[in-house]
């Protein structure tokens, strides 16, 4: 009996390829064309799974966004409230060549989300789970107070640290220097573990080689 082919499997796979075609060549290079390229498929078999480039992009948008909303799931939320919120930042982060590449992608599609209602619309729906989702656990921790004041803060922290860690890299130290500062401000408590801070650092500068 043939060996039946997950289709859902194979338009994931295909995301993830068009997500790394992004981060590689950038957004202008994205058509069925090189996709089909990239996935090693005819353009004839790629559009069996997506009929159009915009059909190709929104499905990869979704897919960025869920991989940042599962690594944020990941987070052990018993450890300290600052430190938990630490690890959740951390997870958005273009802190090895993976989430540089990812974060590259969104990038894309946070300027094209400028002009594409398709896109704005998945850019607004990701940051909505994710407001909801911190400012529901911060008032679990007992952070009832403004918590979804804080958890925008946490949104707008970290994505402009991901947008400056993407063009300054040599900074990347720096950066997470002042991801601690603005965490003391938002939350005072103890601070990051030394042996997370050097982590940190490490695959920061990993991902500068």
């Amino acid at each position: 009996m043939p060996r039946t082919v997950d289709r859902d499997e194979q338009r994931r796979q295909i995301g993830a390829a068009l997500l790394q075609l992004i981060a590689e060549r950038g957004l202008d290079e994205v058509s069925v064309r090189t996709v089909a390229a990239a996935t090693g498929r005819s353009p004839g078999a790629l559009q069996k799974y997506f009929s159009t480039k915009d059909e190709m992009l929104t499905f990869a948008a979704e897919l960025a966004g869920e991989r940042v909303e599962r690594r944020m799931a990941g987070v052990d939320t018993a450890l300290p409230l600052r430190r938990a919120l630490r690890e959740l930042i951390l997870t958005t982060l273009p802190v090895d060549a993976g989430r540089r590449a990812e974060a590259t992608a969104q990038l894309a599609f946070a300027v094209r989300a400028a002009h594409h209602p398709g896109l704005a619309a998945i850019r607004r729906q990701v940051d909505q789970d994710i407001r909801q989702a911190l400012a529901g656990w911060l008032e679990s921790a007992g952070h009832t107070a403004h918590a979804t004041a804080v958890a925008d803060a946490v949104l707008a922290l970290s994505d402009g640290l991901a947008l400056r860690m993407l063009y300054t890299p040599q900074e990347h130290e720096h950066l997470l220097a002042a991801l601690d500062r603005s965490l003391d401000a938002l939350i005072p408590g103890p601070g990051p573990d030394p042996a997370d801070s050097s982590a940190g650092a490490s695959s920061c500068s990993a991902s500068r080689r």
